[in-house]
């Protein structure tokens, strides 16, 4: 009985995780976050234009507004895939071997949510070492030595 639901002649199945195993991946956050990084860099190197020069001031302004409402949208999609790991994937078998666990994932979504309220290169680097060390994490729950790499 599930619910007010039969289902008789059904074996009960469990899984591991909510998704089929195979289809988590710390990557997914990590090309976010590089993302976030990378745009960072640029907005920071970005050069306002001399004054009266309307034209390049307007310009300058789309540059900056495109690269942080970008920047937020991959801050998002990077807490986003972190959440998921972090409710989905882990079980209290891996807190028990990796009791900082909950505190590096708490502390990576906090940092998703500070990098798109500031243009702080130190929170968008900072997040991309917690995410590498999930990734180490992750990869070790799965008996895999998958190596740390980045696009930049």
């Amino acid at each position: 009985m599930f619910g007010n639901w039969k289902f008789e002649g059904l074996e009960i199945a469990e899984a591991h995780c909510d998704g089929p195993c195979g289809v988590y991946d710390p990557a997914q956050a990590r090309v976010e976050a590089e993302s976030v990084l990378q745009l960072t860099k640029k907005i920071l190197d970005l050069k306002k234009p001399a004054d009266g020069d309307d034209k390049a001031r307007l310009a300058y302004k789309n540059t900056l507004i495109r690269f942080v409402a970008i920047k937020e949208e991959r801050a998002e999609l990077a807490k986003h895939h972190l959440l998921v790991l972090w409710t989905d994937y882990f079980k209290p078998t891996h807190l028990e071997k990796y009791p900082d666990l909950h505190d590096l994932f708490w502390k990576s979504a906090k940092l998703c949510s500070a990098v798109k309220q500031e243009i702080s290169l130190e929170h968008a680097q900072e997040l991309m070492d917690n995410i590498k060390r999930i990734h180490e994490i992750f990869w070790e729950t799965k008996g895999k030595d998958v190596p740390w790499y980045t696009a930049s």
